[in-house]
């Protein structure tokens, strides 16, 4: 398979560990689990959605107890989409190290949200802004 293709059920299993993650944020208030999140961001940003450490976890742990993928989509938005997470989780460490605490928590709080949506309802925020801003761009 194409890196450019990937299996759908990969980026809903990704937010829903983002949304652990970010939710024990929220809870613990732990500039350091953001900064990990942050990471997992970056990577899959920079180097492709599938080479991100929780597709790995998907790849080795999830994906062979499931049946073949019945789909597959471009990662080119959720790779758009690991980008505007990592824009908030550097916001958030911002808030968490430097201050002020209202802007870690916000921040932590907006990239929560969209994590809960596409783990829950399959709504990736990020992803249908970056149709969005395809459509708008022509």
């Amino acid at each position: 398979m194409p890196i450019d293709r990937i299996d759908v059920r990969g980026p809903r299993f990704a937010a829903a560990l983002t949304t652990v993650v970010l939710a024990a944020v929220l809870i613990t208030g732990s500039g350091p689990l953001l900064a990990f999140q942050a990471l997992v961001f970056a990577i899959g940003a920079v180097a492709g959605v599938p080479r991100s450490p929780y597709a790995w976890l998907f790849r080795v742990a999830v994906r062979p107890r499931l049946s073949p993928p019945a789909e597959f989509e471009d990662a080119a938005p959720p790779r758009f989409a690991q980008s505007v997470g990592l824009f908030f989780a550097v916001a958030g460490l911002a808030g968490y190290f430097v201050g002020p605490q209202w802007l870690g928590l916000a921040a932590t709080g907006c990239a929560l949200a969209a994590a809960f949506l596409n783990a829950v309802f399959g709504y990736c925020l990020g992803c249908e802004m970056y149709l969005l801003l395809r459509r708008t761009a022509g």
